[in-house]
Parts: structure tokens; C-alpha cells; sequence
């Protein structure tokens, strides 16, 4: 009987850490110019912001920091699944890919980086967070 178990990816082979500063490079050099850009036109600026700020938080743990800068990479990058200049629809794929990782990593996300992000959007704090 064969195993269905996933296969194993060899680290070294995979180049796994490289692929991560990339993108942090990315993240870093495009993200704010980027959200100038669009900040008016994306319901999900609280949530983006916040993954933002837990991926450059160096006490979030470095894999947790390696999905959230693939995300903020995706959101970054010029070419998407669906162009952001197509109105209503433009911005869907970049919000499914912040809500997903938030699904996969989102306890991550404290409340500091919560707080940051509302304090750059000018956004109230919920009684409830």
C-alpha cells in the first residue's frame, strides 16, 4: 500500500529563506507607495495595514513573517489574477489572499499592530478588540 502523505520539501534545495527576503525586499521598497495609491479604493486598509505591521514585527516568528510578506508581496506586485484597475473587481483577489492569510497565521496579528495600523488610517478602536 503507497502513502498519501505530502511529500517532503528539502529546505535547501527549495531556497525557502532566500524567497522570503525577496519579498520582504519587495514589501519594503513598494508597499507604501502602493497603499498611497489605493487607500481609498480597499475596504480591507485595517487588515493589510495589520499584516503589514506583525510581518515587519521581528517578534513574529520568522515563518509566520515569511507568509505574511508572500501575501504583502502578492498585493505589492504589478501583475495580479485580476488587474486592480478593473472597478468593483480590481482589488478581490489581493483581499481574498490578506483574508486567507489571516485565516492561516491571523493569531499572529496582535493587538500593537491592530492599534498601529488604525492609528495610520485615523480609524476609531472597537470597544470590543
Amino acid at each position: 500500500m503507497t502513502s498519501t502523505s505530502a511529500p517532503q520539501i528539502d529546505i535547501d534545495v527549495a531556497n525557502l529563506p532566500a524567497v522570503v527576503r525577496r519579498n520582504e525586499r519587495t514589501v519594503r521598497r513598494s508597499f507604501w507607495k502602493k497603499v498611497a495609491k489605493v487607500i481609498g479604493r480597499i475596504p480591507f486598509a485595517d487588515d493589510l495595514l495589520s499584516v503589514y505591521y506583525c510581518a515587519i514585527d521581528h517578534r513574529t516568528p520568522p515563518r509566520v513573517r515569511g507568509v505574511l510578506f508572500a501575501a504583502l508581496a502578492y498585493f505589492v506586485l504589478p501583475t495580479d489574477m485580476i488587474p486592480d484597475f478593473i472597478a468593483a473587481f480590481g482589488f478581490t483577489d489581493d483581499a481574498t489572499v490578506i483574508a486567507t492569510t489571516l485565516g492561516i497565521v491571523g493569531s499572529h496579528v496582535k493587538n500593537r499592530h491592530k492599534e498601529r495600523a488604525r492609528r495610520v488610517l485615523d480609524l476609531p478602536l472597537h470597544a470590543e478588540d
